[in-house]
């Protein structure tokens, strides 16, 4: 079985975020930078689970330019078997979804996994889009996958229950939470990652067909008001007033 992995960086959580360039630019000074939570504790170890049950190799792809090295890196550490980084700016969605498309096109990959979203722009398109371009079926926020025979048999939550959906791989999807448990990579996976492969390969023409306009944070929070607990119909009247919650 042949894995393909799409795996991006985003910025830690703990990131005090801000904007140059007149708000149109993300400013990453002093930010720290990791591998994206979705394409590393459910989508990169779910495909490792795979391999060590069925055979087969796990290829983690990213496009990104030098800097996204050291998060390839921990992708390799935590058991890829290689990785390929496709050398350009991941301008927008669509953009990146034809770089992969690209290099996948002829690899004969029996399942492609994205993260659902990034943390930081949470946009959800990568997978859709990188499908549509391949022209295989695309299951979207997967949090079971296994795989029985050629078929890949998913789970995912939709409104109100629970839909099971069973497709003839190749197949893409994007994970979400509880696909797998995350796995933190250990002294000897650390040590293989300086020498797996590594590929770096130029990105083909694709232009992109987004900009941004302007960035903004959202509202700081306000101050909570606490409400003593004999009073319920204060607490009702600013739910309605106020809260405009009820």
């Amino acid at each position: 079985m042949k894995i393909l992995v799409c795996v991006s960086k985003t910025p830690d959580t703990t990131t005090k975020i801000s904007f140059t360039e007149n708000n149109t630019r993300f400013n990453d000074d002093r930010v720290q930078w990791i591998l994206s939570p979705y394409d590393e504790w459910y989508s990169l170890v779910r495909a490792l689970e795979l391999k060590e049950a069925n055979g087969g190799s796990v290829t983690v792809v990213s496009v990104g330019q030098a800097d996204y090295d050291p998060i390839i890196r921990k992708a390799l550490a935590i058991g890829a078997d290689d990785a390929v980084r496709i050398d350009a700016d991941p301008t927008d969605a669509l953009f990146v979804a034809k770089q992969i498309a690209d290099y996948a096109k002829d690899k004969a990959y029996d399942l492609i996994l994205t993260g659902k979203e990034t943390l930081d722009f949470n946009g959800y398109q990568v997978g859709g889009m990188l499908a549509e371009l391949l022209d295989i079926p695309f299951v979207a926020t997967v949090h079971k996958l296994e795989v029985e025979g050629s078929n890949a048999v998913m789970d995912r939550e939709i409104q109100g229950g629970l839909e099971v959906v069973e497709a003839a791989m190749p197949v893409v999807l994007s994970s979400a939470k509880d696909m797998a448990e995350q796995r933190i990579p250990n002294m000897r996976g650390i040590m293989a990652a300086r020498s797996k492969p590594l590929q770096v390969i130029s990105a083909v023409e694709a232009g992109t067909v987004t900009e941004v306009v302007d960035y903004s944070l959202p509202e700081a929070k306000g101050a909570c008001k606490y409400i003593d607990p004999e009073n319920a119909g204060e607490l009702i009247e600013l739910l309605h007033s106020e809260a405009k919650v009820i």
